[in-house]
């Protein structure tokens, strides 16, 4: 059962997604989200924290196929709930409200073979060089070697299921990512490719200047 304040951010959110043409079907798949998410929310401090222990919560009872729907919902939901009107305006300007849903997904598959793809990949000049800023970054910082290996590799992986994608952009990095996480079976594995793929990002998409850690309109998954 919502509070007022949940009722409120409800409300405000669905009207911006009429404005913005949300379908019906759209709009039903949202609501059936919020129905399983918003009693988490329930007398929770307005906080970042508080959201992401909300989201891992009720993903684990979703099916994986289901994830990125999911995941959007709680992303475009979030500056509604945190009563943040700069930060609604600024995630529509980026495109963050998903009202035509991307069909393509990364080919099903599995932790294990992506891993062993690893063993023999090869990759093209441009990702090349995005892993190359990436692991500099992480060298600046003061990374070790086994560190940069583990976070490389989980940078690989997310290039690796990036591969195919019609376009190179915010949308489909969170595809890729939303379809990857239920691949990790391991909470503390788990939360390690969420760091990355968020420190990735922005070398992916050729914006360095914005620092490791950064998330700059990505907002990928469990928002913390």
């Amino acid at each position: 059962m919502s509070t007022a304040r949940e009722k409120e951010a409800i409300s405000a959110y669905f009207k911006l997604l009429e404005k913005k043409g949300a379908k019906s079907g759209l709009l039903y798949k949202r609501s059936l989200f919020l129905d399983q998410f918003i009693p988490l929310l329930k007398n929770q401090p307005l906080d970042r924290s508080s959201y992401s222990n909300a989201i891992e919560k009720v993903i684990k009872t979703i099916p994986a196929d289901n994830w990125h729907e999911s995941l959007n919902a709680a992303r475009e939901f979030y500056p509604f709930w945190m009563q943040d009107i700069k930060a609604i305006a600024a995630f529509s300007r980026q495109g963050g409200f998903d009202i035509q849903p991307l069909k393509w997904q990364p080919r099903p598959t599995s932790l294990k073979t992506l891993t062993d793809q690893l063993k023999t990949a090869k990759f093209d000049i441009t990702e090349t060089g995005h892993l190359h800023t990436y692991s500099q970054a992480l060298k600046d910082k003061g990374a070790n070697q086994q560190l940069l290996d583990n976070r490389l590799n989980l940078a690989k992986i997310l290039l690796l299921q990036l591969r195919g994608a019609p376009t190179e952009d915010a949308r489909i990095y969170r595809v890729a990512v939303d379809v990857t996480l239920p691949l990790f079976k391991i909470d503390e594995n788990m939360q390690l490719f969420l760091l990355v793929i968020r420190e990735f990002y922005q070398y992916w998409i050729d914006n360095p200047d914005n620092n490791l850690g950064s998330d700059n309109g990505i907002e990928v998954t469990f928002i913390d």
